[in-house]
């Protein structure tokens, strides 16, 4: 699974409609309304790597009210249980 984050801006009075319209994308699991310099942060997840353009390229930015787009692909996912585990160096638990 090929992870790209997608930092979003778009036009300030139609940010839910956006949202709304890029989640429903095929490809995109997630859209998030962030405070920051971006308006949403979109999280697209495709199995090939040639997919991404078209959810995003070909998807993303051609919704009404998108500006701009910046995408960052990710190459490891860390979640709190792999964090557990790259930390502990094999002694049991003392609770």
């Amino acid at each position: 699974m090929i992870t790209a984050i997608v930092l979003i801006d778009c036009a300030t009075d139609s940010i839910p409609e956006v949202a709304e319209n890029i989640a429903n994308l095929p490809g995109v699991s997630e859209v998030y309304s962030v405070a920051g310099n971006v308006d949403l942060i979109a999280m697209v997840r495709v199995r090939q790597f040639e997919e991404i353009a078209e959810v995003i390229a070909g998807g993303i930015s051609k919704v009404p009210g998108v500006v701009d787009t910046d995408t960052h692909i990710a190459f490891r996912a860390y979640s709190q249980h792999d964090l557990e585990e790259a930390f502990s160096i094999g002694l049991p638990d003392t609770d």
